[in-house]
């Protein structure tokens, strides 16, 4: 089961998807990266029951229209420029939407705009808007988008004299949380308990995370179950600087038997 890679080892399956007239570059991290752009009917059958996280290289002056997907997702931007509808999407910039909630478009500006794109659960193709507004699910729309982490904030680990946890979005009643961890050199804590929410993205921002004796360095990811309760972590001789991204518990999704086909991606 594919839950955790380095940016080097997903660069290895790395691939390019022509979407919206642009290629976009997609780097696979967790479970596995949709086959395409848009969704397509009949696509379900490809659903592995993984979560799903890749890294998207989307090209300067592309345009992603809105669109909304059938699973909770976080997306995190880390490289680049560009905007989140009307909002800035620089790095470091973390936004969530629930399942079935509209959001964009994601314009890239000159320099391009790079951004993780870490889903709760398999999906198979983005459902744009207004074309496929007869797929949406009403009742369960959901989106946060948290401020920019200032640099200052992540470069300090090298000389922090003890762990730092700062909220990114507060935790709500279902579990929904984001938050930034920060180690010193070689320190070590309990991360924020996962008890009654979905699981757990967490992303290398500066520094490097210990994990079952190797090292993810930055850009590296991993996703821990709910059932891993509070997971420890581990900094690298020059510190860590990680986001952790908790999902809703997976009862804020819409129930099964309402839900239409099947949709996300990008």
């Amino acid at each position: 089961m594919q839950l955790l890679s380095s940016f080097d080892e997903a660069d290895q399956r790395s691939r390019y998807v022509h979407v919206h007239g642009s290629d976009y570059l997609l780097r696979e991290y967790v479970g596995a990266a949709p086959t395409r752009g848009t969704y397509v009917e009949g696509n379900e059958v490809n659903d592995n029951a993984l979560p799903q996280g890749f890294l998207v290289n989307q090209p300067p002056g592309s345009v992603t229209p809105p669109h909304f997907h059938e699973t909770n997702q976080f997306q995190v931007f880390v490289a680049g420029s560009g905007r989140m509808g009307k909002k800035p999407a620089n790095p470091v910039t973390v936004q969530f939407a629930g399942g079935h909630t509209p959001y964009g478009p994601i314009v890239a500006f000159d320099d391009g705009v790079q951004y993780f794109t870490l889903r709760q659960s398999w999906d198979p193709g983005a459902k744009y808007m207004p074309q496929m507004r007869e797929k949406l699910v009403r009742g369960h729309q959901r989106q946060r988008l948290a401020e920019a982490v200032p640099e200052p904030l992540l470069d300090a680990i090298g000389t922090l004299r003890e762990p730092s946890l700062i909220e990114l979005i507060s935790r709500e009643p279902d579990g929904l949380a984001a938050y930034v961890l920060r180690l010193g050199p070689g320190q070590s804590t309990e991360g924020p308990s996962g008890e009654g929410a979905g699981g757990q993205y967490h992303v290398v921002i500066r520094g490097s995370l210990r994990y079952q004796g190797a090292e993810l360095d930055r850009l590296g990811c991993r996703f821990a179950t709910s059932d891993e309760g509070r997971v420890h972590f581990e900094a690298g001789k020059d510190g860590l600087a990680a986001l952790v991204l908790q999902f809703p518990a997976l009862t804020d999704q819409p129930p099964e038997s309402t839900r239409s086909n099947r949709g996300g991606a990008q």
